[in-house]
């Protein structure tokens, strides 16, 4: 039973979700700012290190190029160095898909060349390559988590932008694209991390964290109309129209832009086949249960 887990980024969406979840396991957690993460006494008689501590992926590429680099990368090779002096026997570091593919063609799994297209990508990419090129000594592990979009109460987003949308009972327009995305409720992504440090005999490597069931943007739609008692609006406007005004909107520097079509009907199916394998036991939470759970939040939250 793991009586001390330091975690990094524990003010962050995940990191509160986190350290509420792993409390109500019985387990003491200790939050560690990113500058007390250079200080090994911080890491003293913890049994986990989780560092969740990043620069997140800036849609509106607003941020320096140099801030991923000495967060996502930089800040991530100290503390593992930090980890393997300490006496902590698991490290467990928030990657992502990203460090894979930007786009996905086909399913991604864990055997997927990594190929990232952004520079977000690329730092967290650089920083599991430093994590695999310094093996740890005998009794410690790290684990690689590549989560895909993680969602749950709080969380702001493209769902809660689509949830907005059908709110104001504006049909959806883009019912014509097909595609099929892999999201992950906060909630299956604790419960992963919980079974990690508990698990002795859990094999150390990358994993990908994803929900069973890849949804369609269509799904998504009908499941907030439910969830808000509303019906279903969907119209399948010509793809080829709907690309021109997202071109046109480009230019015109309005909200819907090529960069978010993308992001609302673009296909990335993520297999989570490795992290089951090795969990030996179902995630609590199914993909359109916790779609709904982080829906009726917005709900509340209005």
């Amino acid at each position: 039973m793991p009586k001390k887990v330091v975690i990094t980024g524990a003010t962050g969406f995940v990191g509160k979700y986190l350290s509420i979840y792993l409390l109500g396991k019985g387990i003491d957690i200790v939050p560690v700012s990113l500058r007390e993460t250079l200080d090994p006494a911080c890491f003293v008689n913890a049994d986990s290190i989780i560092h969740l501590a990043g620069k997140a992926h800036d849609m509106k590429n607003e941020t320096d190029t140099d801030a991923y680099f000495a967060i996502n990368t930089e800040l991530t090779k100290k503390v593992y160095d930090t980890f393997l002096q300490s006496n902590a026997s698991v490290f467990i570091f928030m990657s992502s898909v990203k460090a894979v593919r930007d786009h996905a063609e086909g399913i991604v799994t864990e055997q997927t060349d990594p190929k990232p297209g952004t520079v977000y990508g690329i730092s967290k990419r650089r920083a599991e390559e430093y994590i695999e090129s310094k093996q740890p000594v005998v009794g410690k592990k790290y684990f690689i988590l590549r989560p895909c979009m993680i969602h749950g109460p709080g969380n702001k987003g493209n769902l809660n932008l689509l949830y907005k949308f059908i709110e104001n009972d504006i049909p959806y327009p883009l019912g014509a694209f097909q595609n099929r995305r892999s999201f992950l409720s906060v909630e299956n992504l604790c419960f992963v991390i919980n079974n990690i440090i508990r698990d002795n005999k859990f094999p150390s490597g990358i994993y990908n964290v994803a929900d069973d069931e890849a949804l369609s943007t269509n799904d998504l739609i009908i499941e907030i109309n439910t969830c808000l008692r509303k019906k279903v609006k969907i119209w399948k406007i010509s793809k080829s129209l709907i690309m021109v005004l997202a071109r046109i909107s480009d230019t015109l520097h309005l909200p819907f832009t090529t960069a978010r079509l993308n992001k609302l009907t673009e296909s990335y199916e993520v297999s989570n086949a490795k992290i089951i394998k090795a969990l030996k036991i179902n995630l609590p939470v199914s993909s359109r249960d916790g779609i709904r759970k982080t829906i009726n939040s917005f709900k509340i939250s209005q």
